[in-house]
């Protein structure tokens, strides 16, 4: 009987497994028809209004674009009605498609069909966007003569163009991000990162993020290169957001296997693996056997370094294995290296010295000396047919110039006097502005130095030392005139210095506080925490720009509270790569209690020091990338009632220079 239940029980949930299977079949079955019906009548719209520009056909077919399936029915129904604008976007699709499996040899058979096909209808904007295709499959070769004979030829084409459109404009920035390599195989780069720059500039116009993250991350292999690991770390994670806000998988996989090879560079080996990790499980998922490769290699190499022998040797294999089969040069001439890095570690001398040689072999016929100079000649030749188109120009101009010379020789000298008139105006005008700009600092300082010393401070900081003097507490007196004199120095000497370390300041807010807290009967709870890894004496600051927001928590916040709970947080941290930031925290009455409180006073107190720090920050910061930002807080409990004030102020340290 007990079998009997059991074997319901199974047949049960047999019977409601397949049902389930059934309904998702049925979904997915549907879905597929749905998305096949859309791509469907997509075809037949664009078959009947037959578009001819390649944006066009790009906003329709986009979302298709990564299907070789209906890439290849768009590329047939084209050539059946002779639409070759369609008919070679399709092939130039389909390129892409197989050079991102690593189908190389068949990529470059599909781009140059499409290119044939784009030059037969003379259609100029598809054929440059073909031929740097072309480009792009011959450098994941490593073939760099034919690369750089297909990138010049689009970068000729699209240069002879009088008024570009933003596609052209884009095959530009392509074609000088090309250009940019070329000179890090040659191993200028200085003039690598200057034609990437030169890239930015258009992609930036667009808008465009993958040129931006494509350039981004040349520029920090560059930097590299150069040895300069900070500035490359920099440019690398900034390719990665560009490639994370696009949703890049093959930018994110580059942008890993980039930063995890600056983290092993720095021996941050922990974070290497995590990134190489990421990097390879992306390259897996996208079936690109270059990435895969890279990706094997670079995590056999951080394995070797933390000493995961089995490991790096199984994965520095596979990523030779996989260069081998896909004719991966350059990923083959890594892994030997890093092989010969491994079986030297483990005493193994003459298997590391054989696959040194083989890696030093294979790499010479990657950058023979002929190929240097192939791609050192197509330089000097582009530049050359620049320079002399420059100066033919100049020539016809000087022409121009001469025949007008005698009939406009007043004219000339009219103008030159009226330029030198203005541009003593303009001289005398910035000058003006610049003493107008340091007066006002001036001022700015003296408004400074005056809140600071001000006479009703001193006054009752005096008369607080003289209470303890009276009442015979010598060590109290003692003490505390030793700490108002100390912040007396600090005053006038800041007064003299435009910006100061953020340690002087906390030192000088510690001494400020310790007078203050005199005539509080020292109940002001005032402690300063700083961050790990914060080095505040190396971070500048404007003078005396803290004690403006202490001095408002004491008289504002805590003067009126009732009892013996009064605290003051300073707290210095960073959220930001460009900002320090620091916040004062009180557990006042808060500002609206405040405001009612001085309102109801006869004789009101006037603060003018948030003003003048607003001023003086606003002044410093011109002299960063970024500006400075005040935040004042009100803070309550569960109840809604006021608990305190917490002023968050963000510094730039950032410098423009």
């Amino acid at each position: 009987m007990l079998c009997l239940k059991s074997y319901n029980k199974y047949n049960n949930k047999c019977k409601a497994l397949i049902a389930f299977c059934t309904l998702l079949c049925f979904c997915i079955t549907q879905s597929i028809t749905a998305q096949k019906t859309d791509f469907n009548t997509e075809l037949e719209t664009t078959i009947k209004s037959r578009p001819l520009k390649y944006k066009t056909l790009d906003s329709i077919f986009s979302s298709f674009e990564r299907d070789s399936t209906k890439m290849k029915a768009l590329a047939n129904k084209a050539k059946s009605i002779n639409y070759i604008d369609a008919e070679s976007y399709a092939l130039n699709a389909l390129g892409n498609i197989y050079r991102n499996v690593s189908l190389y040899e068949k990529a470059i058979e599909t781009h140059k069909e499409a290119e044939a096909l784009a030059r037969k209808i003379n259609n100029i904007e598809l054929q440059i966007i073909t031929l740097n295709m072309i480009g792009v499959d011959y450098r994941r070769l490593d073939l760099v003569k034919p690369a750089l004979d297909y990138h010049t030829k689009a970068l000729d084409i699209a240069k002879s163009i009088k008024t570009p459109s933003s596609d052209i404009k884009y095959s530009i920035a392509v074609s000088q991000n090309s250009m940019g390599n070329i000179y890090l195989v040659l191993e200028q780069y200085a003039l690598a990162i200057t034609q990437f720059n030169k890239s930015l500039v258009i992609e930036k116009e667009s808008g465009n993020l993958l040129g931006l993250a494509i350039n981004y991350q040349n520029i920090g292999f560059a930097y590299e290169a150069q040895g300069d690991l900070d500035l490359a770390l920099k440019n690398y994670r900034r390719s990665l957001d560009y490639n994370t806000q696009i949703n890049s998988d093959i930018g994110k996989v580059i942008c890993y296997n980039s930063i995890g090879q600056i983290y092993i560079k720095q021996k941050n080996y922990s974070d290497a693996k995590t990134m190489i990790e990421k990097a390879l499980k992306k390259a897996l998922m996208l079936k690109d056997q270059f990435y895969i490769a890279s990706s094997h290699i670079n995590l056999g190499w951080v394995q070797n370094e933390l000493n995961l022998d089995e490991d790096a040797e199984t994965n520095l294999k596979k990523g030779l294995e996989i260069g081998e089969t896909y004719n991966l040069k350059s990923s083959v001439v890594e892994a030997k290296k890093h092989l010969s890095d491994f079986y030297s570690k483990k005493g193994k001398h003459e298997l590391a010295l054989l696959n040194y040689q083989n890696a030093i072999t294979l790499e010479k016929t990657i950058n023979n000396q002929r190929n240097l100079r192939y791609v050192n000649d197509v330089i000097i030749q582009f530049e050359n047919e620049a320079k002399n188109k420059q100066i033919k120009e100049l020539a016809s101009e000087n022409e121009v110039v001469k025949s007008k010379l005698e009939r406009n020789k007043k004219i000339f000298w009219y103008s030159m006097l009226a330029l030198t008139i203005i541009g003593g105006i303009i001289v005398a005008l910035y000058r003006n502005r610049q003493l107008k700009q340091e007066k006002q600092i001036l001022t700015l300082e003296q408004d400074m130095l005056r809140s600071q010393m001000n006479p009703h401070f001193i006054f009752n900081s005096l008369n607080s030392i003289k209470l303890y003097i009276i009442n015979n507490e010598k060590e109290n007196a003692v003490y505390y005139l030793n700490k108002f004199s100390k912040l007396i120095r600090k005053i006038l000497v800041a007064s003299t210095e435009k910006e100061i370390s953020l340690e002087d300041e906390l030192d000088t807010m510690q001494l400020y506080m310790n007078i203050e807290n005199i005539r509080f009967s020292n109940e002001i709870d005032f402690k300063i925490s700083v961050d790990k890894g914060i080095n505040t004496s190396n971070i500048k600051v404007p003078t005396l720009i803290l004690q403006p927001f202490i001095e408002n928590a004491l008289w504002h916040g805590l003067s009126s509270k009732k009892g013996d709970d009064k605290k003051i947080r300073l707290h210095v941290y960073k959220t930001a790569e460009d900002y320090i930031t620091i916040s004062v925290t009180d557990n006042g009455i808060g500002r609206k209690q405040s405001e009612k409180i001085n309102r109801d006073k006869l004789l009101k107190r006037k603060s003018v020091g948030i003003a003048i720090t607003r001023a003086r920050l606003a002044n410093f910061s011109k002299s960063y990338t970024s500006d400075y930002t005040i935040d004042v807080k009100d803070l309550y409990d569960k109840n809604n009632d006021a608990i305190g004030t917490k002023v968050i102020v963000n510094i730039p340290v950032t410098s423009n220079f």
